[in-house]
């Protein structure tokens, strides 16, 4: 199947063994998309590397901005600020509802539902526009800097956000209306694609396809990064480790979000500054700088020249759309990295596949590739 299977964006190959139509094995081949994203990290500075994080997981670029921040943050010991953390935690969930949006929307239409993908796409465009507002960037959405925000959150951004909240809640019965209890649904999805806790584990998978097979772990959770630890939220689990578990864990996920993003409204802090104060590795906010001229080379400076962190190694987790998203970066005190490695959960998720597809007929192997949630922009690196 492919490479030019089409919910896989043509990069995708999976070679399958069958017994007529059931399927007896399985090999994905990858590599149609490499692009060296890592090695390119090791030829920029810290600063100049940024904007290419958001080309990897393109259909959640802000949460993968957020990973790469954190990390880059921790090996400097430099804090964002509270009012900086919090926006950060709102744009992040309204990427992780975005994202799932798509997930669901394209699932659904590889499976042969066609109307879920125009209701998918109506509200994620509302979520887009939030993003263009903010930043002018609707897909690769460059959101963050490292040590906090570049922009300011615009004038009506809370009244945005809570009004697509207000929207959203009736928006998400719409789509269970459509899926939840429809026979070709339920025929299609469950007992299909199964993985099991052990299983799920021993591969290392992590996001709503580990949740959906019983293992309740989530990063935010367990390892609270920029403000989660403020925030009263559950983490959706299903036992039953079919594609079905995993959409319900993927709907119940929006739910959380929206929760998560309304709490953070009534926390965000009505004033304070939106970068770390840590002069010649941030620059400070404009306001602060005598003239434009001086922010603008102030700015040009640190981009061009880095800044040299202590050397030493980190490793930042985060909860990305898809799983747990980890950056691994190694300094030798120059300015620019001297290793840098993602640990992507699609690339990790993808070796379930196998697993999941054994026994199952053709048509169910579109079904359990959908179900996981790839981007191939993440696994070819």
């Amino acid at each position: 199947m492919g490479p030019q299977h089409p919910s896989t964006h043509g990069v995708l190959r999976v070679k399958l063994k069958l017994d007529g139509e059931r399927v007896i094995g399985s090999e994905c081949i990858i590599g149609y998309l490499h692009r060296g994203v890592e090695k390119i990290a090791e030829n920029r500075t810290y600063q100049q590397f940024a904007p290419y994080v958001d080309r990897m997981d393109y259909v959640a670029a802000v949460s993968s901005g957020l990973g790469y921040c954190e990390a880059v943050e921790k090996l400097l010991l430099v804090e964002a600020p509270p009012r900086a953390r919090v926006i950060r935690t709102i744009l992040t969930e309204l990427q992780r509802i975005a994202s799932h949006l798509l997930w669901l929307g394209t699932h659904a239409l590889d499976i042969g539902a066609l109307t879920p993908l125009f209701y998918c796409f109506r509200e994620r465009e509302e979520i887009l526009k939030i993003f263009e507002k903010y930043c002018g960037a609707r897909l690769t959405t460059h959101a963050f800097r490292i040590g906090g925000l570049q922009y300011e959150a615009y004038d009506t951004f809370e009244k945005d956000v809570e009004r697509f909240c207000k929207d959203f809640e009736s928006r998400i019965a719409e789509y269970e209306d459509l899926l939840t209890k429809n026979r070709i649904w339920l025929a299609r999805t469950q007992g299909v694609g199964m993985l099991s806790a052990p299983d799920a584990i021993a591969m290392g998978v992590s996001g709503p396809s580990l949740r959906g097979s019983g293992v309740d772990y989530d990063v935010r959770k367990y390892f609270p990064y920029s403000s989660y630890d403020e925030f009263d939220f559950q983490v959706p689990v299903r036992i039953e480790g079919d594609c079905y578990a995993r959409y319900l864990c993927r709907v119940a996920e929006m739910r959380e979000s929206i929760k998560i993003v309304r709490q953070a409204l009534e926390k965000i802090p009505a004033e304070g500054p939106i970068k770390a104060d840590a002069p010649g590795i941030v620059a400070p906010q404009r306001e602060k700088m005598k003239t434009e001229m001086e922010a603008l080379i102030y700015h040009f400076k640190i981009y061009t020249e880095g800044f040299a962190p202590p050397p030493g190694e980190v490793y930042q987790r985060i909860e990305s759309p898809r799983g747990e998203l980890g950056c691994f970066i190694a300094s030798d005190g120059s300015p620019k990295p001297y290793r840098m490695r993602m640990r992507t959960p699609s690339f990790v998720n993808l070796q379930a596949l196998q697993k999941m597809v054994e026994g199952h007929l053709i048509a169910d192997v579109i079904a359990s590739i959908g179900t996981l949630d790839i981007v191939l922009g993440e696994i070819d690196r």
